[in-house]
This record gives structure tokens, sequence and C-alpha cells, in this order.
């Protein structure tokens, strides 16, 4: 599978020779404000405030140089190497008081990174932090009903059906918000710069079927054109976070690579941005003139008050398998996709014993893998939330996809590890047999399911093959590989009670 939208051409940037040397920042990111620094072209923000404020500098370097870097929310080594042009074994050795083990960096801390030559490096303009991209813990005060319908616009107008009901503009946003795990506040300000559908009362036709003026019959409608654009934000983001993603293709088929001291908030942004526009018009949509004066002008200055969405050495909670003891369940899916087809890899996927293939209705039961409250119970779906606040927004989560509607639990339910979720099945779609669909997420931002925070689960290990739905389950010196059969090879238990 194909996650990154692939183009070729033969254009390139004329200015950028393949010997000439990176142009890295020569102070640490903390020195300059996220968010204030001007665009590729060197321009600066028109207010007095942002004048104040320069770009960080770049000077050429040697192969090789020791470049400072803070480490931002969510930043492994695993990144920052890729980011960097540069290995996990060289910033150790620079860094030799670094633990032997790091999941997640401390955001802030200082690393010395030996940086090497990458060609086409874009704009070191921060647009946005993070936890404006990611639906994560919620901005007191801010209703997004209210925004909505207060626009005046044509999407406080929007009765349709989708979603599998009727909704009004903003539950549709609401919606693709919340499966994704998309700030929906970056989705309104993405409408309102491509058709001010957040203000506009009448759009015409076209911008009514493509109101983010991406014309692809695919993706048309409000819920299509969303889910479109979340799709690309999460390959951005999680393309960034993992160190997967090292350019980005332009509309006009040339290449960008974001500048290594970039955040994953920023990239999304770009990533989505690269599919509409050129190089011309990409560099100033990127820029300190661009998506960003739509977005300041609807929600202020997006790095006030902000917070960092994931902790340094974060580590996992204590989870078991999704099914009961005793019980001998096949592991079908290795890492993929948690929702759509887009980045992060954090979904594992495991069937119930059954002596028939296909989409049957299960005696077998989905369990709780660790105590919680369940903040959400619809269709195909339940969301633990292990940290009991029932907001999945905040802490640790799991969700879980293809439940049956029939025994399924119930929305505030507390769980213990072990009760009874709902039965396995084909519900929700996209499954060739009956299923659960396992993956987590923490403070709204998914985690990959293999990587240096593995989703482990009574001491099963996920690894992933580079290959979506290919992976394995290692436990000490046991290793079983996914398959969408049922064979020994794949199969797994959970001991019995009753055994010592």
């Amino acid at each position: 599978m194909n996650l990154v939208p692939a183009r070729t051409s033969s254009l390139v940037r004329p200015c950028l020779l393949a010997g000439m040397l990176l142009l890295a920042a020569c102070l640490p990111e903390e020195a300059v404000r996220p968010g204030m620094a001007s665009g590729g072209d060197a321009q600066t923000l028109s207010t007095s405030a942002a004048a104040a404020t320069p770009l960080p500098t770049r000077l050429p370097i040697v192969p090789g140089q020791i470049m400072p870097y803070a480490a931002q929310s969510g930043d492994t080594l695993e990144a920052v190497a890729a980011h960097f042009n540069t290995t996990i074994a060289a910033i150790r050795s620079a860094n030799p008081g670094l633990p032997r083990k790091v999941t997640t960096l401390a955001p802030g801390q200082v690393l010395r990174v030996p940086t090497y030559f990458a060609p086409f490096t874009g704009t070191p303009f921060h647009m946005l932090p993070d936890e404006e991209v990611v639906n994560g813990p919620p901005r007191a005060g801010w209703d997004l009903a209210r925004e909505v319908e207060g626009g005046g616009g044509y999407l406080g107008s929007f009765r349709g059906y989708t979603l599998g009901g009727f909704r009004e503009g903003w539950q549709v946003v609401d919606k693709v918000a919340e499966r994704y795990s998309v700030n929906p506040r970056l989705l309104l300000a993405l409408l309102e710069y491509r058709s001010s559908a957040l203000t506009r009362g009448a759009l015409t036709a076209q911008q009514v079927l493509y109101p983010l003026a991406y014309l692809d019959a695919e993706w048309k409608g409000l819920t299509g054109q969303l889910y479109w654009a979340s799709e690309m934000l999460n390959d951005g983001y999680y393309g960034w976070r993992d160190g997967s993603l090292h350019q980005i293709v332009l509309a006009d088929g040339r290449v960008t690579r974001p500048d290594p001291w970039q955040n994953a908030g920023t990239v999304a942004v770009q990533y989505l941005l690269a599919q509409w526009f050129g190089q011309e018009e990409f560099d100033k949509a990127a820029g300190a003139q661009g998506f960003i004066l739509t977005y300041q002008a609807l929600f202020g200055d997006p790095f006030v008050n902000g917070q960092a969405l994931i902790p340094g050495d974060l580590t996992q909670p204590e989870l078991a398998l999704p099914f009961e003891p005793g019980k001998v369940w096949a592991y079908t899916g290795g890492p993929h996709p948690t929702w759509g087809d887009s980045l992060p890899w954090g979904a594992l996927d495991f069937a119930p014993p059954s002596t028939v293939t296909g989409c049957i209705s299960s005696p077998e039961w989905v369990v709780a893998v660790g105590e919680g409250v369940v903040a959400r119970s619809e269709l195909a779906t339940v969301v633990l939330d292990l940290d009991g606040d029932g907001d999945e927004r905040t802490g640790w989560v799991v969700f879980y996809f293809h439940l049956e509607t029939e025994g399924r639990v119930a929305q505030g339910t507390h769980v213990s590890r072990g009760d009874h979720l709902g039965h396995p099945s084909c519900e929700g779609g996209r499954a060739t047999g009956s299923s659960v669909h396992i993956a987590r997420r923490y403070n709204g931002e998914w985690i990959p399911a293999a990587g240096p925070l593995p989703f482990t689960l009574s001491n099963w290990v996920a690894g992933s093959s580079g290959e979506a739905y290919v992976g394995t389950l290692t436990r000490f010196l046991d290793v079983i590989s996914a398959c969408t059969c049922s064979t020994f090879a794949n199969q797994l238990a959970l001991p019995s009670p009753s055994v010592p």
C-alpha cells in the first residue's frame, strides 16, 4: 500500500544543486519562538510583534557538523536521526549521557546532533503547534457548535444525511475530527481558507461539492472533503513523527523537505498544502502570509498557552490481550492504519476461533485490556478511557473497532480488565471476517503499534515488517506472524484462570 501520494516530474528547483551544503540553524530551536519565524522567502510578519522576532539564522555547515537541537513533544531518536539525515548511533555517540532505552524525548531536552546534507530544505516557519492539529485535551471555553453557528456561513446552515444519519455542519466536523483524531479547529480553518464556508452564506455549486477545493469525485461533499483532508494531515503528522516522511511532493511535481527543526503539526499542514499548490503558491501558503493568517483571524495566536502532548519517556500501561483467558484467537493483522488509509500504522487485528470463515455472528467476547471507563460506544466502536475521566482526548485510551451492535457495552460503563465489551464482527465495513481492530492514543495522538513504544498486550510485543498488516508478536523467545488465515502459527491464548 502506498500511503503517501506519489507524483513524478522532471522539474526540480534550479537554484539547488546536489553538491551544496545543508543550510541548518546555528541556534537551538528554543532560541526562536515557534510560529513567529518567517517563511522560506525571508519575509517577516507585518505586525510589529512579529517583526521583532527574527527567523532562525541559516549558515552553511560541513557534513557531520554537530548542531544543537531542542527536542519537541513526541520526538524519538529514530525521528530526529531521520530529520537530520544522520543515525541513532551518531546521535548516541555525540550524547553519551543518553539512557540505554529511550521511548520519547523530554520536550526541551537539548541534543547534539551530527548533521548531514539533504537538498530542498523548506521554510523554518512554524505554522501550528501539535496540539492544534491533534484532537487532544480540549481548550477551555471553546464550543464547536457555537463557533459554526456563529459564523453565519454555509457550514452553519448545512443539513444532510451523512455518516449514518442526518447531521448539521458542526456535527460533520465533530465526527470526522473524532474518527481521525484531528483538531476540529483546524478543519474549520481549512474550510474557511479554501471556500469561506464558515462565514460565507452562499457557496458556488462547485464549492458545495468541493468545499476544500480538492477536485476529486472520490472525495466529494463536505464529509468526503474533510475525510480527505484528515487523511493528508495524518500522513504528514505521523510521517514526520516516525521519521518515514523525508520529502513532500508538491502539486507541480517539485519537491521540498521539511526543515529539520520543524514540528509535526506544521509538517502536517505543509503536507496538505502541497496537495493543492505548486512551488510558488506553496511557499506563500506555508509562510507567514499564508494559511496562518486565516487561522489567526479565527482563533488568535495558536502558540499562546501551548502544551506538550507527549511527555518524555512515555510508557504504555500494562495491558492484556483483548479476549478471554482460556480462549485461542488468531493474530490476523500486524501494524496497519488506525482509521482510513492514513498513518500511523497503530492498529492490530485479532479474530476469534471459528469453524467457518467470513462475516458471521460470533459468541466470543472482546474484553477490556485494562481498567477504565467506556468514553464512546457507537456503531462498531468502543473507546476505553484508561484514565477514567470519560474524555477520550486526554490520557491513554484504547480504540476498538468491528464490535457487533448486539451486546456492545454502553457508554459510561466502568469496566475492569477482562470485562466484556462486545462480540467481534464485520460491522463498520472493510473486514473479510469477524474480528476486532484495536489501537492506542495518548492525549489524542495515535501511537504507532511498532517502534520505540510498541503495542504490548500480555507481554506480547508488536513488530512491523514495513508492510501494512504484515507483522509479528514477540514474547520472550516466542514469535508469531500475522496472517488472515487461522493456523497454529498465528494462534495465541491467555492461560485459563485455573492454570497456575
